[in-house]
């Protein structure tokens, strides 16, 4: 399948799938933590998993924040979790020059929102041959990925998804159009829902961003129902002491209930 991940036997093609991890890598420790117990979660429901966590974050609020490892150690650490645990790896890649050596150690190569217009970035990550996840813009309508596709596919890989994480919607608030979601599904290509990204009160907290993770239930039923291909959730344990991203992320020891619902609201639409 064009989706899939042999060598670790994960195809994302065969079901609803799940992006899930801490927003940054923390820690070697906490890495391998979460993927481990973010894998037996998945696992028990049996929903192909992707684990993800930035070696950095470039876009962050303040000067201030926590970015992560950088890419060298950072990747030296998803390598370890790939290795150990088996489970396929997403992380950000921000500049042309990091798809290169990103590729070698990932199974998908992320574009951030606000460089899905970066025809460069675009370019180099879909000639390494892996899996492109963009994410698109807060300043884009779902109609304009249709170029993102394009640019991907004239460099050779169709291996695309696109995600949808909310739209600007005036002062620290975002917005999701749930026709997005067919919209972008008829260029050919899976679509993932970001659930906690688009809960994100961007910059709301002064030098940092909030959040409304109340409402990431009701919010990843609504895009399951929708027909999404896949979900993608910030997950942390103690989202309170998350070193970023935390106000939006969903506790780690939420996630069974939850994702036994959307397993469920899924095998609704199969009867339809």
């Amino acid at each position: 399948m064009k989706y899939s991940i042999p060598d670790i036997g994960v195809d994302l093609s065969s079901g609803l799938f799940l992006i899930a991890g801490p927003c940054v890598i923390e820690s070697r420790d906490h890495v391998l933590f979460m993927a481990s117990e973010l894998k037996k979660i998945t696992s028990t429901y049996k929903v192909p998993f992707v684990f993800k966590a930035s070696y950095d974050k470039a876009n962050r609020t303040s000067i201030k924040s926590f970015r992560g490892p950088g890419l060298e150690e950072g990747l030296a650490v998803l390598r370890e979790v790939r290795e150990k645990l088996g489970v396929p790896i997403l992380s950000d890649v921000h500049d042309p020059s990091q798809a290169e050596p990103a590729a070698k150690v990932l199974d998908i190569l992320q574009i951030p929102a606000f460089l899905s217009r970066q025809t460069d970035l675009i370019l180099a990550a879909a000639r390494t041959g892996k899996i492109v996840n963009v994410k698109k813009g807060q300043f884009l309508a779902p109609w304009e990925m249709k170029n993102v596709v394009d640019k991907s596919r004239e460099a050779g890989n169709e291996r695309i998804l696109l995600t949808e994480r909310g739209a600007s919607f005036g002062y620290n608030n975002l917005v999701v159009d749930f026709r997005s979601f067919p919209i972008m599904q008829s260029f050919g290509v899976p679509v993932v829902f970001d659930v906690t990204h688009s809960l994100q009160l961007p910059g709301g907290q002064g030098q940092s961003s909030g959040g409304q993770p109340e409402y990431i239930p009701h919010l990843a039923r609504a895009g399951v129902a929708a027909g999404v291909d896949g979900l993608f959730m910030e997950v942390h344990e103690n989202p309170a002491k998350a070193l970023s991203d935390g106000p939006n992320a969903l506790k780690l020891s939420l996630l069974p209930a939850l994702l036994e619902q959307l397993v469920a609201i899924r095998g609704c639409l199969k009867k339809t």
